[in-house]
């Protein structure tokens, strides 16, 4: 063996006994699909797992935001929430075309009890240091899978001094199902059931507990936030929900039904029902605030009234500097008018025609419909939506409406953050660039 490769199995060998020492992974947020099998989820997984999806004081709040915006990986983020007293935290998916939040609850059937969620970690930063090596040990493309050890936890009513059932005959029940339960009973459970596409299927009872957030309180300065919030208790699971190599705790919806965690913060005048996020598509993480953004400016357009999901209506394709050929209905399917705008989606999809006048061009574009490095602004208040080309890792201004005082958030990548701090991280190559070229 060449001094190279030693060099290079050495390198490896003391960083993960680094990793060792230092513990495990911390992430509040990552990417769901990141570094799967070879490093990027496959075509039919990523449309198989869209699939599924389709079926199912005012201050500003900051969500700490990681993941990957590559299509490749799915474009799919997590947060962590903080939940219940004595507080615990719980890794949650974060999606925009889902109302409700739920996380798995004790004794659940069928819910998973580990993840195997993975990230690809990319060779390609070591390349200055390590230049020497042979180009058949380590080449630009190349990653390593790395295991997140994400710990999954089960809320516990029980063990929550601050968590209480929520009844059938109480207003957040109504309000889930749009209308009183006939059926329902004093002291009966307000029960729940999502279905998707594959026939995966969450079901159990909503539960209230107090929750923790971040609330802006200064230029890149937060505080912490109380607020008592309604969500899904999970009791059973079937399908791809009970897998393993896809399992967080749970999901949080932001859509636009009343029984949303905005809604819910917002009805009890702790924010304004505005947000925002910016999916940084080359670094990963962005920005994720409830709050009126001051900075950057947003142009917006109505959205479609009497939707579910956040619909625009789709006026024109420009596809380089022309028009497409289509017709003014193209984007209204069945009951379903405009276009929906959603985070949690992977890919773009297109009706056939416009899809073909695009093969027709034999050129590639890509498509200016996806979500990574824009700032995509929310307005529920006023009913619209805009967005604008943004730089994800950079930050934004939003304003803090009790004070009137305008705050810079800033962008979050906690997805594969080590337990190691960054000076040490940095010695360690430093000392391991020295070490292989003594080898040699």
């Amino acid at each position: 063996m060449d001094s190279g490769k030693r060099c290079f199995l050495l390198f490896w060998a003391l960083l993960i006994l680094a990793e060792v020492v230092a513990g495990n992974l911390v992430f509040q947020v990552h990417h769901k699909y990141g570094g799967r099998g070879e490093g990027a989820a496959t075509l039919g997984a990523l449309r198989a797992h869209d699939s599924r999806r389709h079926g199912r004081m005012l201050s500003a709040v900051d969500f700490q935001l990681g993941g990957d915006g590559s299509p490749t990986s799915a474009a799919l983020y997590y947060t962590k929430i903080t939940i219940g007293s004595p507080p615990v935290d719980y890794h949650v998916q974060v999606d925009t075309g889902s109302d409700i939040l739920w996380v798995n609850c004790h004794n659940c059937d069928r819910c998973p009890t580990k993840s195997d969620l993975h990230v690809c970690l990319a060779l390609s930063s070591f390349l200055l240091l390590f230049t020497f090596l042979d180009a058949s040990v380590m080449k630009s493309e190349d990653c390593v899978d790395t295991a997140l050890s994400i710990e999954l936890k089960q809320y516990d009513l029980a063990a929550s001094s601050s968590g209480k059932v929520v009844t059938c005959d109480q207003d957040f029940c109504d309000a889930a199902f749009n209308s009183p339960n006939a059926n329902c009973q004093t002291g009966m459970n307000c029960e729940y059931s999502v279905s998707y596409g594959d026939g995966s299927r969450t079901e159990g009872y909503f539960v209230r507990d107090n929750f923790r957030f971040d609330q802006v309180t200064g230029n890149l300065q937060t505080s912490s936030m109380n607020g008592s919030i309604a969500f899904g208790c999970s009791a059973k699971q079937s399908g791809e929900l009970g897998s393993s190599s896809e399992a967080v705790d749970g999901i949080v919806g932001f859509g636009q039904a009343n029984t949303s965690i905005l809604s819910q913060l917002a009805s009890s005048k702790k924010v304004r029902k505005i947000f925002s996020h910016c999916l940084d598509g080359s670094k990963g993480g962005g920005i994720f605030a409830i709050g009126e953004v001051v900075q950057p400016n947003v142009n917006r357009t109505p959205l479609v009234q009497n939707e579910p999901h956040y619909n625009v209506n789709l006026k024109s394709v420009e596809v380089g500097g022309q028009f497409l050929n289509l017709p003014t209905d193209l984007f209204d399917t069945g009951s379903s008018k405009g276009t929906i705008i959603d985070s949690g989606t992977t890919l773009a999809y297109l009706p056939s025609e416009v899809y073909q006048q695009l093969l027709d061009r034999e050129t590639e574009y890509c498509i200016d419909i996806v979500l990574s490095d824009k700032l995509v602004l929310y307005d529920l208040e006023n009913q619209t939506i805009g967005w604008t080309q943004y730089n994800c890792s950079s930050s934004i201004k939003v304003r803090d409406e009790a004070t009137g005082n305008v705050y810079t958030v800033g962008a979050h990548d906690i997805s594969s953050a080590y337990n190691v701090s960054e000076a040490n991280f940095i010695a360690i190559l430093l000392f391991l660039s020295v070490l292989c070229k003594l080898i040699e």
